[in-house]
Formats: C-alpha cells, structure tokens, sequence
C-alpha cells in the first residue's frame, strides 16, 4: 500500500508510545472513526485525554490516521495485509490489534459513506439552442440585443442514468467564453488521456 511521506510520518508518531500511550492511542483511533461517520463532525481536540499533546502533532496524526483509514476500506484490506502494514510503520502488536478491532466494528459504515460519494457527475448527452432578440426590457428602455437560451439535456451515471435539463440565458460575448472554456477543457481532457 502507498501512502505519501506525511501520512507515513504522521502514523509513525501515532505508533511512538512517547506521543501516544495505548490508552491515548485507543482514544486517539476511535475519534479518528468516529470524525469519519459523525455529521457535523467529532474532533479529537475535544477528548479531555488528548489534551496534553500538541494540538499542530495531533492534527497531523489525525489527517494521516483518517487517510490510512479510508485508503485500507478502499482497498478491502483483509487482518494480514492491515497488520503488516502497520507492523512496517513502526506500530506494536497491541496497537495493531486494537486498531484491527476498531477497523472491523467500523468497516461498513465506512464503506457505505465512501459508496454514497458520486463518482460520476452529470455529463451532457445534448444540446439546443434558441436566438433570441430583445427590444425592450422591463423597464420600457430599448435594448436591442440578441440572447441566447441554451438547454443542456445531461444524465446522472449515479441515478441510474435519469436525465434532466439544464437551461440558461447568456449574450453573444457570454456564449463565446462558455464556447472558448469547453474547447479549453476539452483539450485538457485530451492531453490528460494522452499522459
């Protein structure tokens, strides 16, 4: 498993019995979860136990234990890979257990908020358009401008591909940057299909 050098360091000083003892540590995990699966969110700053560690040291303990986290219910990880990956950054056979432990108990509410993030935004499926032309406005002033209505038709991947309609009016100068940002993104898209 890959983790960044950050989030290795920041497990090793979660593993370092002179920051963290087990019961702290126990602690410490447990919140790390908990920060995960509560709306609006628990901080391990508010455990009365943790206060005696530096609040810049726990913070960065506890990005690098929720990336850990999420990365090993991402990847499914059974107790042998979990345990030796742990084991290689420096943690101790009690802390590998009690972390295994609350792995285990919190493994499918993880995975439930991990499933219910949208991985696939809607994408456009077509597009119409109307040239409108404005001579007054509400106000009884001349205006005499050309608008453009534009109605993307888009479908969601995540809702089993319900389409919906997106719909809005610009000016020609208006319309002319949304055509330039499309042929800027769409050569973005290629070039990074292309790496």
């Amino acid at each position: 498993m890959e983790l960044s050098d950050s989030v290795v360091k920041g497990l090793q000083t979660l593993a370092d019995p002179a920051y963290f003892g087990l019961k702290s540590f126990t602690i410490f995990t447990e919140g790390a979860f908990r920060s995960l699966l509560s709306f609006p969110t628990d901080s391990v700053f508010d455990y009365p136990e943790l206060k005696n560690i530096d609040q810049a040291l726990l913070k960065h303990c506890h990005t690098a234990a929720t990336t850990f986290i999420l990365e090993v219910v991402k990847q499914n990880a059974d107790k042998s890979t979990l345990c030796s990956c742990l084991e290689d950054l420096r943690f101790d056979s009690e802390r590998v257990e009690a972390f295994y432990v609350l792995y285990q108990k919190n493994k499918a509410n993880v995975e439930k908020l991990l499933s219910s993030i949208d991985r696939c935004p809607p994408h456009i499926t077509d597009v119409s358009w109307r040239l409108d032309y404005c001579i007054k406005n509400s106000h009884v002033h001349k205006v005499n401008q050309p608008s453009y209505l534009i109605s993307f038709n888009t479908e969601n991947g995540k809702n089993n591909g319900a389409s919906s309609e997106l719909n809005f009016n610009c000016t020609l100068e208006q319309l002319q940057d949304l055509v330039g940002k499309m042929k800027d993104a769409a050569k973005s898209v290629e070039r990074a299909t292309q790496l």
